[in-house]
Parts: C-alpha cells; structure tokens; sequence
C-alpha cells in the first residue's frame, strides 16, 4: 500500500471512530468507559495536584521569607534609632537634672557670685615632687578666674583654682596632699585641717584628743585662715584614729562630691582669699 493510501485509510479510520464516538456519546453509552478511564486516572490527577500545591506554597514561603526579610531590616533600622535617641534624651535629662541642682545650690547660696564650668581634662598623676591631683575647667583668666578661688558643686566642695590660663584654669582638689582646708565638725563644732592622702580618703588632722567624735558626723569649712568660704560641706566622718600616746586625733573624711564623676563645677568668683597663705596658687600665662 502506497504512502498517500495509508494516509487516506487513517483519516476515514479516524473520522469513522470520531463518528461512532459521538453517536455513542449521544445515546449516553460512554459513561462506563469515561468512569472508568476517570478512576484509572484519579490518582495521577491528585499526585499531580498535591506537586502543586506544595510548589505553590514553596513559591509563598519564599517570597514572605523575602518580605519577612525586608520588614526585619526597617524594624532593625528603627530600633537603632530610637536606641540613640532615647540614649541622647537620656543624656539630655543627665545634664538638666545637674544643671538643676546646680541652680538649686546658687539659689541657696545669694551671697556668692558663681561662674560655671565644664570639666574639660583630669589630672591624677605623680610629680616630681608630689602626687597631684587636679582637674582642668574651661574658664580661664578671660573669664575673671583667679588663683584661689573656691571650686564647689552642690554636693560640697571640690578645692581651689590652682592655676590660671587665659581659656582655662586647674583645680586643685581637697583630695590632693598639698590641700588643706580649714574645717569643723558640724555636730560639736570642733575644728581642725582637712589634708588631702596620696591613694587614700582626706583625714582631718589636730583635732583636740579629749574630744568625743561620732561616725557620721558632716565636716565642713570652718572659714579660719581665710582661704575658704565657712559652711561649705567637705564630707562625712566614716574613720577615727585616737592613741593616747598622741597630742591629736584624727578622722578620715569620706567626700560628698564624687570626684570621679565630676562634669560641672562652680567657681566662686567673688571670694578673695588671704595673700601670704602656705601653698598660695600661682598664675600662668
């Protein structure tokens, strides 16, 4: 048989099936072969589905990963920022509460003329010829800072002006051993020198030895001398020394100002002290 004759016999062989099909069709004969062919198929039909939907939930899962991804990273973002905003405000509210007390401590003290300044450099170190302990402030000469004036915080006192540069000056603390400061016991008023140690607590020397001293008592300023203002709080009593065989007591001063932490201080620049004292602070140029 020819290749055209072939042909021809497959499509009257298609058409005739086509034919009977949809004769059969009409007469409602073909339910059992499509029921049958439905049932050999429905597993195909639903292994085929069930690749599907995993697939289409895979393809869902990616994408919100990505999107959990991108969401993620803004969520960091913000809480960055409000981390170094809320830290900044923190700052903010350090400064005004000191700045407040600050304020409180002017109000309470009218008849002192106070300049404020910012601590701008630390100075615990050996010399030469001393342990010094200090703190640079940004006033200076140009500000009307001179040599010995007092230095305070509202805790208490921190030393004197040292020594004095146009744009900034040096603090000499009470905690440094060349510091004396006149002082009393507030409680029973007796009277003696604060002296700054080397490494260790100020103590307060040539007290009276037939004195009674109570832990706890408030040292401040006794005015003598003329190198500090009276009343101004040095510390509190936390340690005293008594031996018979000695001509004085002594007692160790905890500070009420935490020299450690110190920011902001207050210069009293309308107290003159004394010419001619022992350790009198120097200018520099």
């Amino acid at each position: 048989m020819s290749r055209v004759s072939s042909r021809t016999f497959l499509v009257f062989a298609l058409a005739a099936v086509s034919v009977v099909l949809l004769i059969l069709s009409s007469s409602n004969r073909l339910g059992p072969v499509e029921g049958a062919l439905s049932s050999a198929g429905r597993p195909f039909l639903i292994t085929f589905s069930g690749l599907g939907r995993q697939i289409n939930n895979m393809v869902t899962t990616a994408r919100d990963l990505a999107t959990l991804r991108g969401r993620n990273n803004q969520l960091q973002t913000m809480v960055d920022t409000l981390t170094i905003d809320n830290l900044r405000l923190q700052e903010a509210e350090s400064e005004n509460e000191r700045l407040r007390s600050l304020l409180r401590f002017r109000q309470l003290n009218p008849n002192y003329d106070f300049r404020g300044g910012q601590v701008i450099a630390r100075v615990i170190g050996k010399t030469p010829s001393n342990y010094l302990q200090s703190i640079t402030i940004d006033l200076g000469s140009e500000h009307g800072i001179k040599p010995g004036m007092p230095v305070v915080t509202e805790r208490g006192l921190v030393g004197r002006i040292h020594k004095v540069g146009a744009l900034s000056s040096t603090v000499l603390l009470i905690t440094d051993p060349s510091s004396g400061v006149p002082a009393l016991i507030r409680g029973n008023r007796l009277s003696g020198i604060v002296n700054g140690r080397a490494g260790g607590q100020p103590v307060m020397e040539f007290i009276s030895q037939d004195e009674k001293i109570a832990l706890g008592d408030t040292v401040i300023t006794s005015g003598l001398g003329g190198n500090f203002p009276k009343n101004l709080v040095i510390g509190q009593i936390v340690e005293v020394r008594q031996r018979d065989y000695e001509m004085f007591q002594q007692a160790t001063i905890r500070p009420t100002v935490n020299f450690d932490r110190l920011e902001v201080v207050l210069v009293i620049t309308n107290f003159q002290p004394l010419p001619g004292e022992p350790g009198e602070p120097e200018s520099v140029g």
